[in-house]
């Protein structure tokens, strides 16, 4: 058994920021990070785009960014929660700063904005095409100076522990005591209680086999926090980047970044023709969810497997100096900006729901709070605006900081059995997990992908029942080992996606279903597609 005052599961920009500050404002309590690979391995490492802040308050205002935002989310944003989060935003950003991370300055000596789909005003703060490695970094490197902060890479967090795991009649009111974590090196399982625990854990693109984020995102948190009967809402809207680079592979999909296409970029279909304008007068920066089922509509109209970005019309040096990484990724696969054109498909990017959170992170159950892209805030509403996720990941983690130092936990004294593995044996193979995952894939992205339908949701629910079966009767069988549990994560969050999907009957911005069309939006957008 280990104890911790502060439990924190994930290590992406929500779970270090708020790390780093319980840590450094209680030198005498104790903090663990539990990461399922690597330290700098998240969602945030990925992050192109940058973090939507209002800084040019002649240019710009709050108001035109909540506005912004408020649009995107089409209608289920929570006001209070956009206002509190766009006004809270310049001073987050100015600790970023201070704990060093450095940010692109234009020639005038003034932070470089940049603008994206969705934003009328240039007011997102970038650094190079690698914003969230260069955030990542810096909040690394200020984990490391603290003594009293723990770190345990390649460990993953199986389930939080509750009255369910305790030999106490289950209560209305459920509390969370701490997680049961795998250590991936040795196979042991240890059970960390905890004060106060965190979910920081990222999103649930692995689901979808084709995603932008990196393979770790399973949507670990969001299962156990549902397996522990947490609120969980607006799981039927997950985004999907719409210009994700095209190759014949599953797995991560390289990001090309919604700061290209506000840069000038154009999208074609393989004949030349330019169609964004044929879908919204905004063409290539209308909303993600816009362009994503635009695109999907061309590939189902024409049979191909992709469209392509063109950005041979762009001055070629400055491009190379806004976007070096997405350039070189290019080169390695033999394309030349300055010559071809990018070929890109939409991929699955984004969760805008997950564990519904109040405004200082609390969940429905006692002692859990959730921070970032796990976590549901009514920030994003049914859609989220380009580069507000790291923004809501700051402002929330400091948040939960401010909740903890004004209302400290008390340590609750009760015995919290250890994990019990009897009669479970060691898989002799691994075959069956690599199947149902390839078939879960699969059945995400041909029921439940950009543009759905009654029928297709309903065959999913037949087809996802077979897989939950089998993984179920597997986990009670077998040893616990970290792809298996993953895959049994996935399985929950399929089963949230589809339930939710089905409940859903009007269609709001990144959810759309071909027999809800109810409104003149939606009868506008079936004509189009």
């Amino acid at each position: 058994m280990v104890n911790a005052n502060f439990l924190v599961i994930g290590s992406g920009v929500a779970g270090l920021t708020y790390a780093v500050k319980i840590a450094q404002r209680f030198p005498n309590k104790t903090v663990i990070i539990v990461t399922k690979a690597d330290e700098q391995e998240s969602n945030t490492k990925y992050a192109q785009g940058g973090v939507a802040v209002v800084l040019d308050l002649e240019e710009d205002s709050f108001q035109k960014h909540i506005q912004d935002t408020l649009v995107a989310g089409d209608g289920l944003c929570d006001e209070a929660v956009v206002e509190m989060v766009i006004k809270e935003g310049p001073q987050r950003l100015k600790e970023l700063m201070l704990w060093g991370a450095s940010f692109d300055i234009n020639d005038s000596g003034k932070l470089d904005l940049g603008i994206e789909g969705g934003h009328s005003e240039y007011r997102v703060v970038h650094h190079k095409d690698i914003t969230g490695f260069e955030i990542e970094r810096a909040l690394l490197q200020q984990v490391h100076k603290l003594s009293n902060v723990t770190v345990l890479s390649y460990h993953f967090a199986m389930d939080l522990i509750t009255e369910h795991h305790l030999n106490t009649p289950e209560s209305k009111n459920i509390t969370c005591y701490g997680a049961y974590v795998l250590d991936q090196k040795t196979g042991d399982i240890i059970t960390i209680r905890a004060d106060s625990t965190l979910l920081a854990s990222g999103g649930i693109g692995r689901v979808y086999g084709h995603t932008t984020n990196p393979i770790i995102a399973t949507g670990d948190g969001i299962a156990m926090a549902y397996r522990a009967k947490a609120e969980i809402k607006d799981m039927e809207f997950v985004q999907f980047h719409p210009t994700a680079l095209y190759n014949n592979k599953d797995g991560k999909s390289f990001l090309i970044s919604e700061a290209v296409r506000g840069f000038g970029a154009i999208l074609r279909d393989k004949n030349g023709h330019r169609f964004m304008p044929d879908y919204d007068k905004r063409e290539e920066l209308a909303s993600r969810d816009i362009v994503s089922q635009s695109i999907d509509k061309e590939l189902k109209k024409s049979g191909d497997t992709h469209v392509f970005l063109d950005c041979t019309h762009l001055d070629i040096d400055v491009f190379k100096n806004h976007f070096p990484n997405i350039y070189q990724e290019c080169l390695i696969n033999h394309i030349d900006v300055e010559k071809d054109w990018i070929p890109v498909v939409p991929a699955s990017h984004y969760l805008c729901g997950g564990i519904v959170v109040d405004k200082n992170g609390k969940t429905s159950v006692t002692n859990l709070f959730a921070c970032g892209e796990c976590s549901r805030t009514g920030l994003h509403g049914a859609n989220r605006l380009a580069s507000n996720s790291l923004l809501e990941a700051l402002v929330y983690a400091h948040n939960i900081y401010e909740y903890h130092t004004a209302h400290p936990v008390d340590w609750i004294c009760t015995t919290i059995p250890e994990w019990n593995d009897d009669g479970t044996s060691i898989p002799k193979e691994y075959v069956l997990i690599q199947h149902n995952l390839t078939q879960l894939q699969a059945l995400m992205r041909d029921y439940v992908g950009i543009v759905r339908s009654n029928s297709r949701l309903t065959k999913a629910v037949r087809h996802l029942d077979l897989i939950y079966n089998e993984v179920e009767e597997l986990y009670k069988s077998v040893k616990i080992n970290t792809s298996l549990c993953e895959l049994r994560n996935m399985v929950n969050v399929a089963h949230l996606i589809i339930r939710q999907s089905v409940e859903r009957k009007h269609n709001k911005g990144g959810y759309y279903n071909v027999d809800n069309v109810q409104t003149d939006k939606d009868s506008r957008i079936k004509n189009l597609l």
